[in-house]
């Protein structure tokens, strides 16, 4: 929502790796925790009119330039789950330490929503170690819509999906 008009995107379904370059050219979406409506071609081209919804990575780009790839940018991110396995879904990260302790206690406040649910993901990032408060895994688009307007309740405004 605050990106220049007009500004171009490339949008990339996280689930199956396609990508469409689109123009931006209105202030929406109007429906909270969405992040882009896209044309009907669009979504055709995305996999995602089925659904109606999917996940999705929103890059700017400069026209006439090249687009970048994905492993091109930003520092590289090597994660490990704590729990046991990894699951396929998404997740709702509400959260990111330095000191495993903060993560702890984030986890803590959250825990109406179930220790199975809320769990904690370290990564190194830069050299660095995080740990990263994650909701899920989630398969249902309808149910991580109602876990984040729960979060204000929490005391959480800021929130992002995020794949494992």
């Amino acid at each position: 929502k605050n990106l220049p008009l007009p500004t171009y995107v490339q949008v990339t379904n996280l689930k199956n790796g396609k990508s469409v370059v689109v123009k931006v050219n209105d202030r929406g979406p109007f429906h909270e925790n969405r992040i882009i409506d896209l044309s009907y071609v669009a979504a055709m081209k995305l996999d995602i009119v089925r659904n109606g919804t999917g996940l999705v990575e929103v890059r700017a780009i400069q026209p006439g330039q090249p687009v970048p790839t994905r492993q091109a940018q930003g520092a590289p991110v090597v994660a490990t789950a704590t729990s046991a396995g990894t699951s396929p879904g998404f997740y709702i990260q509400v959260g990111s330490f330095s000191e495993l302790l903060n993560a702890e206690k984030m986890r803590a406040k959250l825990g109406a929503l179930g220790d199975s649910l809320v769990k904690i993901s370290q990564a190194s990032v830069g050299g660095n170690t995080l740990y990263r408060v994650r909701i899920g895994p989630l398969t249902n688009i309808d149910k991580a819509d109602e876990i984040v307007a729960s979060l204000i309740n929490y005391g959480i405004n800021e929130h992002h999906i995020v794949l494992n």
